[in-house]
């Protein structure tokens, strides 16, 4: 990806790679959500809500940032695709928590992730 992009997504959905199963809602939630951001965006990413995202220092110096918890997810991946900057996606391994283990999201954080992906 040298000298190719500007901007790098982790997709935990991208590959044949081994991945531990969890809860159904969360993925479809997920899903839906990248869904709902490609629309807006005219992005074809496979997972938005992925926290491994890696920038040139040029394209972070032109974004200024908003939100903080689940919402800098949807405003980041707006606001790189209105500089139409070159995005790839990468393949991840994901080993998901569970709450027990400390995993935090909830559905107040898919609810504030719409309202985001409709502001920006």
């Amino acid at each position: 990806l040298t000298g190719r992009a500007d901007v790098v997504f982790g997709s935990r959905f991208l590959g044949s790679g081994m991945h531990r199963v969890l809860y159904f809602w969360h993925y479809m939630g997920n899903r839906f959500l990248t869904l709902m951001s490609n629309m807006f965006t005219n992005l074809n990413l496979t997972d938005m809500e992925t926290c491994y995202k890696v920038f040139r220092r040029e394209v972070l110096k032109k974004i200024v940032i908003q939100e903080n918890r689940f919402g800098f997810e949807p405003e980041i991946t707006a606001k790189v695709s209105k500089l139409k900057v070159p995005i790839y996606e990468v393949s991840i391994s994901y080993y998901g928590r569970t709450y027990e283990e400390g995993k935090k999201i909830g559905w107040k954080d898919g609810v504030r992730a719409i309202w985001c992906i409709l502001k920006y």
